[in-house]
């Protein structure tokens, strides 16, 4: 297959309009974020003067960084790093129990699973205009890196289906117009019969069978609803709604928003999709006025180099993606015209990273040493009961590849374990308390890699109440303990 080759030009503005169209949807949106009924907006309402603060644009600042420092693709245990770094102080839903599981010792992707009610949420499908941005034309891939990002505080869930769905459509849309060849590539990269594809479907069956916005707003509540207003199913019903039935930017903007539940992420989405689509001459100058270039952090957000305004996010995210295409994507080029081979199509349907990246261990911890990546599989919860055996394993990964090694571990005082085939072993004891703490030490050609991984007692992980947050500071309501007060 040739490779696709895009356009500096036309790239570095889509990037551009991608960012501000993320920043005026999360700002349409946000007064009515969780409102269970149905609007009827046409335009901001308040008129702002500037933009929201909104997690969907700042979490992906903080990956941008991640990946300034680290490199790109990234690697699982850096996300684990740079949140607990940079998005600490985040309480709300899945970043409040995800923190609350790496404060644990429990790491990617358990993590994002274990004892977390919030794993269906739009926290992650909010962070995929990223992986779509430095991997342009190449949905599968986008894809199989929003599923790192996903696995923090969603894995399993139909968060990440989300998050990798829209990192596809997006990171297509970037040489792709029509919306419906863009959202049967979307749902290539997820599983079939996943509720995501399947509201996804609904919306465009209705799109299709000549039902009016309302009818569909109506059948994507009622039969895909939920008592989370941040249930991330019916909310990609919205989106699609909104990119479907709406005649031009604001009114598409407007129709996803005026749909209703979590309203800010809807729009922002969309924003940013219809960024990538028509570059910065789709969005009229009327909805670029109120929130201008600025990037409006939320407090939660911790301190770092962060890009002053869209312009500088714009040129880093693009410095990204000219480094990462240059060296490592055999299916897009950057040059001076956008060109499709004939096949083009055929390529960005290809989803074998995609899969690969499902097929992953959820009920596994990833720690790296060097540039191994130790992956410690609990084969179960990660937690251990008194005179109850469990099997566990191991292998690692270099430079994202598998690479054969061989595993040892050690148990805590009063542990056994004994060898139970390659890189795996049966461990038991007859007392289980509190956090426990299994070396393993990995040897390959010519190194040995070690990392910590830990199991719970029972008397440490006795379950948490569903739909409950974390706890948060009353000053600041920052996650309590992480907050923006305890900051100097």
């Amino acid at each position: 297959m040739k490779p696709i080759a895009i356009s500096e030009q036309e790239y570095r503005d889509k990037v551009y309009a991608c960012w501000l169209g993320k920043n005026i949807g999360g700002t349409l949106g946000a007064p009515y974020e969780c409102k269970r009924y149905v609007n009827n907006i046409t335009f901001f309402d308040p008129v702002p003067k500037e933009p929201a603060p909104n997690d969907d644009l700042d979490l992906q600042i903080v990956w941008l960084k991640m990946l300034e420092d680290k490199g790109v693709p990234p690697r699982l245990p850096s996300f684990a790093e740079y949140w607990q770094r940079y998005c600490a102080a985040y309480p709300w839903n899945e970043y409040g129990l995800c923190m609350r599981n790496m404060e644990r010792g429990l790491m990617p992707p358990v993590s994002g699973w274990f004892e977390n009610y919030y794993v269906d949420e739009m926290g992650s499908p909010i962070r995929s205009e990223i992986w779509a941005c430095v991997s342009p034309a190449n949905p599968q891939n986008a894809a199989a890196m929003s599923w790192m990002d996903s696995a923090v505080d969603h894995a399993g869930g139909e968060g990440t289906n989300g998050e990798m769905f829209w990192a596809a459509v997006e990171s297509a849309a970037f040489v792709v117009q029509d919306p419906l060849e863009l959202i049967r590539i979307g749902l290539a990269m997820v599983p079939p019969a996943c509720n995501i594809a399947r509201v996804i479907r609904e919306a465009v069956w209705c799109w299709q069978n000549g039902k009016n916005w309302s009818e569909a707003r109506e059948r994507i509540a009622t039969i895909y609803g939920s008592i989370q207003p941040c249930n991330a199913i019916p909310n990609h019903g919205f989106t699609i709604i909104g990119w479907l039935y709406g005649k031009d930017f604001g009114d598409k903007l407007c129709k996803a928003v005026n749909c209703g539940f979590d309203t800010d992420c809807t729009g922002a989405t969309l924003g940013s999709l219809l960024g990538i689509l028509g570059g910065s001459a789709y969005i009229p100058q009327k909805w670029i006025d109120p929130v201008g270039k600025m990037i409006k952090l939320h407090k939660f957000t911790g301190k770092f180099n962060s890009p002053a305004d869209l312009g500088e996010l714009t040129d880093r995210t693009v410095a990204l993606a000219e480094t990462y295409v240059a060296k490592r994507s055999q299916t897009t080029a950057f040059g001076n015209k956008t060109r499709l081979p004939k096949d083009a199509l055929s390529t960005l349907y290809l989803n074998e990273e995609a899969a690969a990246a499902l097929r992953q261990d959820p009920r596994s911890a990833v720690i790296a040493d060097g540039d191994v990546d130790i992956i410690f599989h609990y084969n179960g919860d990660p937690v251990m009961y008194p005179s109850v055996a469990r099997r566990v394993s191991v292998c690692c990964r270099k430079n994202g590849a598998p690479v054969e090694c061989k595993a040892a571990i050690e148990v805590p005082a009063g542990w056994k374990a004994a060898p139970a085939g390659k890189n795996a072993f049966d461990i038991v004891a007859k007392e289980v308390k509190g956090r426990n703490t299994i070396g393993v030490k990995a040897k390959l050609a010519g190194k040995t890699c070690s990392a910590q991984f830990t199991i719970l007692g029972p008397d440490v992980a006795k379950g948490y109440p569903s739909a409950v947050q974390v706890e948060y500071c009353p000053t600041c309501r920052g996650r309590k303990g992480t907050c923006v007060c305890t900051r100097t």
